[in-house]
């Protein structure tokens, strides 16, 4: 693999440049996106993708997230109804997936869709991410840069704390300014939809555009984040805690103050952004167990809570 655990590319004009030759080579490169880093490959090869699944560990029947610089793009790999372009047009570029019918003449490798007959596409909303797509003119599928079942990163230096040797060229765009995944609705052939992954796209705004839920995820991975156990920091995971218990990591959230604080003012967006930053301290820490204090279902909170249910599986 180019590059090592140690190497930044700069998000200049020369470093987007270098990554996106890199990716046009095959080689797998850690980006940006303005919710966690993706671990980049070009979608176009099965060679590449499977280097994704290699430094991930990640199970073959988990599909990834293509990301496209445009709408145009994205009609290229998959079919887009009315519902996807209203949608596009609200949400586009920026922290929505839609898992859509994949065409039958779409250049991207069948490992993406992991078999299924759809494709999940996103046009990302980081600027570095979308001249990096420009550039590159290629789909690139891009999993989150963490081993699988793992806390997802927000910083360069969590993707190299998860994948050590195994870490790619980072691609460094800061800090990611929504700090967790996309949001992912599945739009089904008989006019229903899906959410399959609650993120920053609340539920509601969804359904003012498209109508209200009308068809259930059912029990088949789809899209990204459904395995009942993700996120792991890799210690017990006590959720709804109102103080630490002996030997926990209290992750605080308004007025419990904790080891460290999802929002002291509980504010849940700030929340959102800070929820894998707070778990890979918690990770760290010497504590054997971690606690979360009380976090409202609303708004935000509904897919921090999903986070964290998975977390604690």
């Amino acid at each position: 693999m180019v590059g090592g655990p140690d190497k930044l590319i700069a998000p200049d004009a020369e470093g987007i440049a270098r990554a996106a030759e890199l990716l046009c080579a095959g080689d797998l490169v850690a980006v940006p996106t303005e919710t966690v880093y993706g671990l980049a490959a070009r979608a176009d090869s099965a060679e590449a993708v499977a280097k994704i699944y290699r430094a991930k560990g990640r199970p073959d029947f988990n599909p990834l997230i293509v990301h496209v610089a445009s709408l145009e793009q994205a009609e290229r790999l998959a079919h887009l109804d009315e519902r996807a372009h209203l949608l596009a047009k609200a949400f586009w570029p920026g922290p929505l997936t839609m898992v859509l019918p994949a065409r039958d003449d779409s250049p991207i490798t069948p490992a993406v869709s992991a078999g299924l007959p759809t494709i999940a596409v996103r046009c990302p909303g980081h600027p570095v991410m979308a001249r990096l797509l420009d550039v590159v003119g290629l789909p690139l599928a891009a999993p989150s840069a963490n081993r699988s079942l793992g806390v997802s990163p927000t910083r360069p230096d969590h993707v190299r704390e998860s994948l050590g040797d195994d870490c790619p060229p980072i691609l460094d765009g800061g800090p990611c300014a929504m700090g967790l995944e996309s949001t992912i609705v599945a739009l089904r052939a008989d006019g229903g939809w899906s959410l399959l992954r609650p993120g920053p796209v609340e539920k509601g705004a969804v359904e003012s555009i498209v109508g209200p839920q009308s068809a259930s995820s059912g029990s088949k991975i789809e899209a990204p984040g459904q395995m009942r156990k993700h996120y792991s920091p890799g210690k017990p995971v006590r959720l709804d805690a109102s103080e630490a218990g002996a030997d926990e990591f209290l992750i605080g959230f308004g007025g419990i103050a904790g080891s460290t604080n999802l929002s002291p003012t509980g504010d849940l967006a700030e929340a959102a952004a800070r929820l894998y930053q707070c778990l890979h301290e918690a990770a760290a820490a010497p504590q054997k167990k971690i606690a979360v204090a009380p976090i409202p279902r609303t708004g935000m909170g509904e897919a921090i809570a999903d986070r964290l249910r998975r977390a604690a599986a």
